[in-house]
């Protein structure tokens, strides 16, 4: 996708997309009858307002990140975090806004899960990464 000068735009033609993307997987995975499950973001169960532990900012890979806490952004976003509706446009735009504009991104929340992390709080941020192709993001991880 080439920039158009017009940051607003290119986010639009971003988000698209990674919308298409996402309903395009879907439509193969019914095609070749696979688990609709497999393609939704998994909901880790865990009782993480205890955390036990939580260590400062650090880097940790994106491909790492495989689950949520939050049920309701399991509907938002797919197994791979590109969005799957309307609702998630306006702030997946603002994020992509904001970091082609090169601001300061907060770091998001992560717990450390047996199959890798599961995000607290950033899900739109991990999207907007993955969507222009980085490898780590920063987060804050805690111990379940």
């Amino acid at each position: 996708m080439f920039p158009t000068g017009n940051t607003h735009m290119d986010a639009q033609r971003a988000f698209d997309k990674a919308s298409r993307a996402q309903r395009r997987s879907a439509i193969v995975n019914r095609l070749r009858r696979q688990c609709a499950e497999c393609l939704r973001l998994q909901v880790h169960d865990t009782t993480f307002r205890a955390v036990r532990h939580a260590s400062g900012v650090k880097e940790i890979p994106l491909e790492e990140i495989s689950a949520t806490v939050e049920p309701a952004r399991a509907r938002q976003f797919d197994a791979d975090f590109r969005p799957s509706g309307k609702r998630t446009r306006a702030r997946w735009e603002r994020l992509w806004v904001a970091e082609q504009r090169g601001e300061v991104i907060p770091p998001i929340s992560v717990v450390r899960t047996h199959a890798g992390y599961a995000v607290i709080d950033g899900h739109h941020r991990v999207s907007v990464a993955k969507s222009r192709g980085a490898i780590t993001i920063d987060a804050v991880v805690s111990a379940a």
